[in-house]
């Protein structure tokens, strides 16, 4: 018996979209990426690229739970020279750009290796409801 290996297609990829609207941070940054890695797919094979693309509108108005959340979640980026160690938290990452905080929460929940590099491609975020892919006539994409 021999080895499936399916024949990837990008031209034949699916386009979702997912809307942010009261959404919870985490579940909604899960169901992102089990679609970004493919695995909602019977093709779904561990070392191929077999995701869709996924366009999330309103990540503005994504939330997440707890009273103190906002306040204690700390984003860092790194400059590369010494010193240059810049922290923010949740809530001044949401006042100022929005779409980074899903951003990152996406792209920790994929492989850290040249092919997470790779599905991360194809994820599009938007802070407002308005986004330039319609005409690939995304299908939407429900999460609670």
């Amino acid at each position: 018996m021999k080895t499936f290996i399916p024949k990837i297609d990008p031209n034949r990829r699916k386009w979702w979209v997912v809307d942010l609207q009261d959404a919870i941070l985490g579940r909604s940054a899960v169901k992102v990426a089990t679609i970004l890695r493919g695995k909602h797919k019977s093709i779904y094979t561990p070392h191929l690229d077999t995701g869709d693309h996924v366009v999330v509108i309103n990540a503005e108005k994504v939330r997440v739970t707890g009273l103190n959340k906002p306040r204690q979640m700390k984003y860092y980026r790194y400059s590369g020279y010494p010193g240059g160690l810049h922290e923010t938290t949740f809530e001044r990452q949401m006042r100022k750009r929005p779409e980074r905080t899903f951003h990152a929460a996406v792209r920790r929940m994929l492989p850290k290796n040249r092919l997470g590099r790779k599905m991360l491609k194809k994820l599009h975020v938007y802070a407002g409801s308005e986004h330039p892919h319609q005409a690939q006539k995304p299908e939407p994409l429900k999460v609670d």
